[in-house]
């Protein structure tokens, strides 16, 4: 599925932009949501911290810049689910799902989602929302608009820690990936609506709940 916006497309004349009230409404969700999520979990992440600290050093709290609302940088948290240091070396790589980098708490962490849960904190602030695209780093995000400039309609969105392209199409290893996910990022901004973060949020939760990788 191709689709090309005009070079002078500004915020203003996006056609995917979400309508004030729809902005409003998702922002109080995401408040709303994410506080009563940091309260149920607080004890899961006890639980993770611990398991980290225990396999050994390093921070428990891995942090990162990534390109989210607006284009603008933000920090992402995340419980550090590789070595300290993984990418000193060969600099920013995509995770795949073999990666030796991973730690053994790590991969069991990435694999059922569990190492994003402190971008609940991200949602809070205001730098995210439960539900949108995957913000990724600008090394990625510089490669995908050398193959499809439309990438930057999603800057009037909020990155998620849910979203549906990764629901159904799994983590991004590859840049083919991130131009399919791209794709379905588009589609979920054209049809949005609260009702479907709702379904987003549940059909995620439960695939976490019930051990299901994806």
């Amino acid at each position: 599925m191709e689709r090309h916006i005009e070079e002078n497309m500004t915020e203003e004349n996006n056609p995917y932009k979400l309508s004030a009230v729809n902005v409003v409404a998702k922002r109080i969700f995401d408040i709303i949501m994410s506080i009563l999520a940091i309260i149920i979990l607080s004890p899961l992440y006890l639980v993770i911290l611990i398991l980290i600290r225990i396999e050994g050093k390093g921070p428990a709290i891995f942090s990162q810049e990534r390109i989210g609302y607006k284009g603008q940088p933000f920090t992402i948290y995340k419980f550090r689910s590789m070595v300290p240091g993984a990418e000193e070396d060969l600099g920013p790589q995509l995770c795949s799902e073999n990666d030796e980098r991973l730690t053994r708490s790590g991969r069991f962490l990435r694999a059922h989602h569990l190492d994003e849960l402190p971008q609940l904190w991200n949602v809070l602030k205001g730098d995210m929302s439960f539900v949108g695209y995957r913000p990724e780093r600008k090394c990625f995000v510089d490669k995908i608009m050398e193959r499809n400039s439309d990438y930057q309609i999603l800057y009037c969105l909020r990155p998620g820690l849910f979203s549906e392209a990764t629901l159904y199409n799994g983590y991004t290893d590859t840049i083919e990936k991130m131009l399919i996910r791209l794709d379905m990022d588009l589609d979920y901004l054209r049809n949005y609506s609260l009702w479907l973060d709702v379904k987003i949020i549940a059909i995620t939760a439960w695939s976490i709940i019930s051990g299901k990788k994806f």
